[in-house]
């Protein structure tokens, strides 16, 4: 098999192009192995999951045939993303498969289908992605793929699901290219935009200095991949827009891990506020390091990794004050019912930001191929296009096949006798307001 070498600083550029189809035609799968999830025994009494308005057993089920909706899908199990890919997304594909099957499976017109999964790692790799989707759907023979984790191995895999036919509810791409692709790829639905959580990040920091609370001097670094870049891009933009300062701006290799030189410069600069667009990975190296070294700025902001309930815990009181995407709202309608009901099926704990949302795709999944009533790809696609879907996150509608109402702002704050996540901006969706400036770390 020829040797491949992915560009993640010119990958944006060339998805779309033929460098994908080169890619594709490159790509082996004779390698890969599958981990099938044997379908579980149905018990038809089971409940509804929250927020899925047609029923999962209906009363009429008994008299119709079992049968088995093979779901397939390709996940970061190591590599770099597999530490958010573990938390985010897959345990609410298996939250989701048990749901289903513990209520007696999922009605359509010619039998109740129980799910099974064939799954395999891509190893937070484009490339062998690529090959997992080429296997699950020509060798494997799938009904369905589920989308893999982060911005980049989804708009690789893209292609794919658009040449096959498969509907793709990339929940972890954040990406401004979103609208556009779509238009290429009709199948293809995202939940942000780069720019959409820029704007409310900018928002948030804007309000603040216009009140006085802080100034409008900005240390902004980037993880070099597609999510860093566009993220870091749109930032700018918005930044700039408000009259923001950059006292420092700069990009990090991906798979960094020691950030002690980066934080001295930054320090030495004294922003007001410290933005970074990392993995979070990256966002516990990086508090560590701002911890060690007492860099406590008034506003403290790491894009992906703050939402984790690992940082919680390994942070403790120190989490109090930091900002990042994401944030819930506990009165909202079925989202403490999903945390207790994650908790208990999965035995860890979702984020407070992407993995209700990544249940609540599947939800749309759901109620999309119950109103089609049939394994139709290309009505599935235009069911998810078209239709409004009621999930544990709201009401869920696409605009060319965008759900633009999410990637909020969260920050940790003390809620009763804990410390929770809480949405922070934008104001109408705000659980809390923001606190600023950050309490000092307590070393």
């Amino acid at each position: 098999m020829m040797a491949l070498r992915f560009s993640r600083r010119r990958f944006l550029a060339l998805t779309g192009t033929g460098f994908v189809s080169s890619l594709l035609a490159a790509c082996s799968t004779s390698q890969l192995t599958p981990t099938v999830r044997p379908t579980p025994p149905a018990a038809g009494q089971a409940a509804t999951p929250t927020g899925t308005r047609e029923p999962a057993t209906p009363a009429t089920v008994a008299t119709k045939p079992h049968k088995t909706l093979r779901v397939g899908f390709a996940i970061s199990k190591t590599g770099p993303y597999a530490a958010a890919a573990s938390i985010i997304v897959y345990p609410n594909y298996l939250l989701w498969s048990q749901d289903i099957n513990e209520a007696g499976g999922l009605e359509l017109e010619d039998g109740l289908y129980t799910i099974e999964f064939v799954e395999y790692d891509d190893q937070s790799n484009p490339e062998e992605a690529i090959k997992a989707i080429q296997r699950l759907v020509n060798e494997d023979k799938v009904d369905l793929l589920l989308a893999p984790y982060g911005t980049a191995i989804n708009l690789a895999t893209a292609p794919l699901f658009h040449q096959f036919g498969y509907p793709q509810l990339a929940v972890t791409d954040v990406s401004d290219k979103s609208p556009d692709l779509a238009k290429q790829w009709p199948g293809y639905f995202t939940f942000g935009t780069s720019s959409w959580a820029a704007e409310n990040l900018t928002g948030l920091l804007d309000s603040l200095a216009s009140q006085g609370s802080i100034d409008r001097r900005v240390a902004l670094i980037a993880v070099d991949d597609a999510f860093g870049l566009e993220l870091s891009t749109a930032l700018r933009r918005s930044l700039a827009k408000s009259t923001f300062e950059l006292v420092y701006d700069e990009s990090y290799p991906a798979g960094t891990t020691d950030f002690q030189p980066i934080i001295t410069t930054i320090q030495q600069r004294q922003p007001a506020i410290f933005l970074a667009c990392s993995y979070p990975n990256d966002a516990f190296a990086l508090a560590q390091v701002a911890i060690l070294l007492d860099f406590n700025p008034a506003v403290y902001i790491s894009a992906l990794g703050p939402a984790l309930p690992v940082f919680r815990d390994q942070f403790a009181a120190n989490i109090e004050g930091i900002i990042g995407i994401g944030g819930i709202d506990p009165r909202q309608p079925g989202l403490l019912e999903y945390y207790s009901r994650h908790r208990a099926r999965t035995g860890q704990e979702p984020d407070r930001s992407a993995s209700p949302i990544c249940y609540a795709s599947l939800q749309v999944l759901q109620q999309a191929l119950q109103r089609v009533g049939r394994i139709d790809r290309q009505a599935l696609i235009r069911e998810i296009a078209s239709g409004s879907f009621d999930t544990i996150i709201g009401t869920v509608r696409f605009r060319e096949n965008v759900f633009f109402h999410r990637w909020q702002v969260g920050q940790w704050q003390r809620y009763g006798d804990a410390f929770e996540f809480l949405v922070v901006w934008p104001p109408e969706v705000a659980a809390a307001s923001p606190l600023v400036p950050k309490p000092h770390w307590s070393r």
